[in-house]
């Protein structure tokens, strides 16, 4: 866990304000007793999670697509090709959307701006997907990759007890 105490608190506000201008229906399906708190998001989003990240197309047609999630000081990171259609998309429109699941136990949503971040200008978030990731691959090829922070709007959860 790289989050500082303000990274929590910022979150579970993000959390609580999200949930808060949910509407009726989304309400009804997550409930009280099926949303995460901060510590349960950071906890159940150790190391590298696969998420479905959506974009939009030049047209804003919707594209989706999974990424190598890694959530890191409240906020989802991730890296794709420089030269790919998604870079493409979210240099042009950084409107994001994206979703980690775990079958029907675990959804974790956000909605929000991906924001160009470079690693190497950040030791910290450097050594952290290093740490993820190893050295021969980041050396390797994944320090050249375009890498974005989801900057949320808004992050629903929920949590099935009984999966």
């Amino acid at each position: 866990m790289y989050e500082t105490p303000e990274d929590m608190k910022a979150l579970q506000r993000l959390l609580d304000d999200s949930y808060a201008g949910a509407g009726p229906h989304l309400r009804r399906i997550i409930g009280e007793d099926r949303r995460m708190d901060a510590t349960g998001v950071v906890a159940a989003l150790d190391g590298i999670k696969i998420m479905a990240l959506a974009t939009a197309g030049t047209s804003g047609d919707p594209r989706v697509g999974p990424v190598d999630g890694h959530f890191y000081r409240g906020r989802f990171h991730f890296g794709s090709g420089p030269d790919s259609v998604r870079v493409r998309h979210i240099r042009a429109r950084p409107a994001v959307s994206a979703t980690f699941f775990d079958g029907q136990r675990l959804q974790i949503t956000v909605h929000g701006k991906a924001v160009q971040v470079s690693p190497t200008e950040d030791p910290d978030l450097e050594n952290y997907l290093i740490e993820l990731h190893g050295r021969a691959l980041w050396d390797g090829w994944l320090k050249d990759m375009a890498w974005a922070r989801i900057d949320p709007g808004k992050m629903f959860t929920f949590r099935n007890p009984e999966p």
